[in-house]
This record gives C-alpha cells, sequence and structure tokens, in this order.
C-alpha cells in the first residue's frame, strides 16, 4: 500500500473536461533561460554548504514545464542525470527531511506530466496511508485516472486497481474500484431534470429510508454519475430525506468508507474549501503532518492556490501565508511562503 498512496500523493488534481478557470500562484516566469537556472542551480549545489535560497528561489518561482526545461539544462550542462535521488541530494535536508519531500515534489519527473512527477517519492516504507488514497482517488476525473494508471503500469510494472484490490477491503476498496475504473459521466449541457430526481430518491431509499444502507446503489451514483449533475442530486435529495447528504452520510457508513464519500461531497460542492480545510488540518495537527501539506501546496501553486488562500482566510480568520509561518521552519518554511505567493 505504501507504493500506492505515496504514488499518488503528490498528483496535481481536477475536475471536468472543458477548462477551469485558474487562480495560481506559480506562472511562467518572464525572461526565462533555462540554461541559465541550470548553471545557478550548479553553482549553488556545489557553494560551500550549498546555497540553499538560490535552489529554493528557481524551484518555487518555476512552472512545471519551465522545471522540466531547466531539469533538462542541468543535465546537458553537469553531465548529471536530474532523477530522484539526485534531486533529493542537491536539497538541504530539514527536520523530518520535509525540504527534500518539497524538492522532490517540485524537481523529480522532468521526462513526465505533473501525473507522473512524483513517482520517485513512492514506496519508502511509511505503511497503509488510506487518507491519502482517499483524498487523491476522491478528486480525480476520467482522464486524470487513466493517465494515473498508465504511469502507475509503467514504472511498477502492476497494475493500480489490482494493488488497490490488495490492500484494502470491503465497500471501501468498491468505492475506490469503481472510481478508478472510470466510468463517470462526462459534464453535459443539458439537464436530465428526471434523472436528478431518480438518483436523489435512490440516494434516500437506499440509506435513510430503509434499515441498513444498499452501499451498492451509492458507490454506482457517486462514482458515474458526472459532477454537475451530482450537485444538483444533492440539493434534490434535500425534498426526500430530513438530513442533507452530508448528515447522512455520518449516519450511514463509518470509517474509510464515511471519509470517502465525504471527501467525494465536499470536492464536488467547493474544492477549494476542502483543501483549505486539509490545509488547516494538517498543520494544526502535532508536529504538522507535512507530507499532506506538501501535497498539496505543490499540486495547487499552478491550478487554484490563490482562491484556496482565499476560502482559507474566510473559513479560518487567518491567511495561508500566517499559518506557515507560524507551523513551519527555515528553508521548508521559506519554500512553502514563496509557493503561497503572498500573504491575504
Amino acid at each position: 500500500m505504501a507504493l500506492v498512496s505515496e504514488f499518488l500523493g503528490q498528483l496535481t488534481l481536477s475536475y471536468g473536461t472543458e477548462p477551469e478557470p485558474t487562480f495560481p500562484t506559480v506562472v511562467p516566469a518572464r525572461d526565462f533561460d533555462p540554461a541559465r537556472d541550470a548553471a545557478r542551480i550548479d553553482v549553488a549545489i556545489k557553494t560551500k554548504g550549498t546555497d540553499e535560497q538560490t535552489i529554493i528561489d528557481i524551484l518555487t518561482r518555476r512552472s512545471y514545464e519551465q522545471r522540466r526545461d531547466v531539469a533538462f539544462e542541468y543535465e546537458r550542462f553537469a553531465k548529471k542525470v536530474w532523477s530522484v535521488s539526485s534531486s533529493a541530494s542537491m536539497l538541504p535536508r530539514a527536520p523530518h527531511v520535509s525540504m527534500t519531500t518539497l524538492g522532490l515534489g517540485l524537481s523529480a519527473g522532468s521526462g513526465h506530466s505533473p501525473e507522473g512527477g512524483a513517482v520517485g517519492l513512492a514506496g519508502d516504507g511509511l505503511g497503509t496511508d488510506e487518507e491519502t488514497l482517499i483524498e487523491i482517488i476522491c478528486s480525480r476525473n476520467n482522464e486524470e485516472l487513466t493517465e494515473i494508471k498508465k504511469f502507475y503500469r509503467e514504472m511498477f510494472k502492476k497494475e493500480l486497481d489490482k494493488d488497490i484490490a490488495g490492500d484494502t477491503s470491503g465497500n471501501f476498496a468498491k468505492l475506490l474500484l469503481a472510481l478508478v475504473q472510470t466510468k463517470r459521466d462526462e459534464p453535459s449541457n443539458v439537464i436530465d431534470y428526471e434523472m436528478i430526481d431518480n438518483d436523489a430518491r435512490s440516494l434516500y431509499e437506499a440509506g435513510v429510508k430503509r434499515k441498513g444502507t444498499d452501499v451498492t446503489t451509492w458507490i454506482s451514483i457517486m462514482s458515474q454519475r458526472s459532477v454537475p449533475h451530482l450537485q444538483k442530486v444533492f440539493e434534490r435529495y434535500k425534498s426526500y430525506s430530513p438530513y442533507d447528504i452530508q448528515e447522512s452520510i455520518r449516519k450511514e457508513v463509518k470509517g474509510d468508507l464515511e471519509k470517502s464519500f465525504l471527501t467525494l461531497v465536499d470536492c464536488f460542492q467547493n474544492r477549494q474549501l476542502y483543501f483549505a480545510n486539509r490545509l488547516s488540518e494538517a498543520m494544526k495537527s502535532k508536529g504538522a503532518k507535512e507530507k499532506v501539506v506538501t501535497r498539496i501546496i505543490v499540486s495547487r501553486c499552478e491550478v487554484d492556490l490563490k482562491k484556496i488562500r482565499s476560502e482559507f482566510k474566510r473559513q479560518h480568520k487567518k491567511s495561508l501565508f500566517q499559518t506557515i509561518a507560524e507551523h513551519t521552519k527555515g528553508d521548508y518554511q521559506r519554500a512553502l511562503l514563496s509557493l503561497c505567493g503572498g500573504d491575504d
């Protein structure tokens, strides 16, 4: 399971087939010169004690595509392969290897898309991490899940669904497997009100209305319907049930299955708020869950981190920038603040 969860743990998330508005904190640098950046990194590495600030500046203020170009130039310039292992060795090792983990998330996988970029972080013996599996798999669309499975097969010579089936069980496994089968409907301009009503009633009759829960029906609807359709289903659901969909989930199922369904609903309704809350929880925990913080900041900085910042401030009455500053330190803190892109 460590192989699965760590592989998934650094991937970028998105919904839908049509381009969504983006709110990035990291954008392509102007006057970009990959050869110049590669030379600066080489000098920074060779500097006595390592010039961490230069490495941080380059890795956190370049887009993914630009970092890939820098990696190519670095390999040509330094006659070294920019690999996961070499990327780790070039970065300062802050307590709990937090800075190294962040650096790997930013610099690894120069030959792959962002979905494959953190492959080198997989399989480090951390054990089963259902929380990561839930966060990632419950946040992916068909295209992204297909690409994840492809990279997993190429890198590990294994099938992702088979590993998930072998390492999880029960209805939790059934839900994850249903999601990775990529049978979710694509968004449509046609609103099918009859289907919306039928799905809302089916969710109610499969749960709150009956004794016990028909989880198979819940899994089928949650894993196969498009996101805009499900948003309308959840609204319609209130006309049948005395509880909203979240309350119904909490009453009907427990454990990892409950967390999975709640994550799906949260992401369908307001994905940026979901990530803001995840960041808040991770930094409030004793010792801060650095992998969670790193994964979200790195994966969202070129997508919607500005909007996540806004949701964070609205929900938690304190800026994400200030919260990062309070709960992290050293080079790791400086890198995260740079990716955060400013105070609100």
